[in-house]
């Protein structure tokens, strides 16, 4: 009898674990973004200035770690329209190369309300952290009038299930 009452309670630790939601996402509208963003957890937000493209901006991130997957949202201004489709190859540029990877794919992107550009794309990298670890890395970049977005979801294996959510959970408000 002991073991059987020691396998159910193994079962319905298994059981709840199995239960318990790993990504538990909710929906923001972060200050300053014009853009609605589903994170799986509750999000940090950082700013900095930065160097990209040859022009110094302040960027703002919001980012969060649900299991082994880094979720981010980052989004800058930039001071003409000419200067967005060069910013949003130069944040493409940057994503691969913080992680010494190869691009294993690359498509158009847009979300609805964004403002078209040829430079929005959506792409896949295959690449290491700075410890040789591989990694990872899905991205998203578009842009609305004169503010360029980044998404990215990193991780060593991240689902595509939850890259999807996210991805999909960006907007902007009607």
């Amino acid at each position: 009898m002991t073991h059987l009452k020691t396998w159910f309670a193994l079962l319905i630790a298994t059981w709840s674990a199995a239960c318990t939601p790993t990504l538990d996402w909710r929906e923001f509208v972060p200050e300053g973004s014009g853009l609605s963003v589903s994170f799986p957890c509750r999000p940090d937000r950082h700013a900095r200035d930065v160097m990209v493209a040859g022009a110094q901006a302040k960027m703002d991130m919001l980012v969060c770690t649900a299991g082994d997957t880094t979720f981010a949202l980052s989004f800058m201004d930039v001071a003409e329209p000419a200067r967005t489709s060069v910013t949003l190859a130069a944040l493409r540029a940057i994503a691969v190369g913080n992680v010494q990877g190869v691009t294993t794919g690359l498509m158009p992107w847009q979300v609805k309300g964004a403002t078209p550009n040829e430079q929005s794309q959506r792409l896949s990298v295959a690449g290491r952290r700075p410890d040789g670890a591989p990694v990872q890395v899905n991205a998203a970049f578009f842009t609305r009038g004169l503010r360029v977005y980044q998404a990215t979801v990193i991780g060593v294996q991240p689902t595509p299930q939850a890259a999807e959510a996210f991805f999909s959970g960006l907007k902007f408000p009607a």
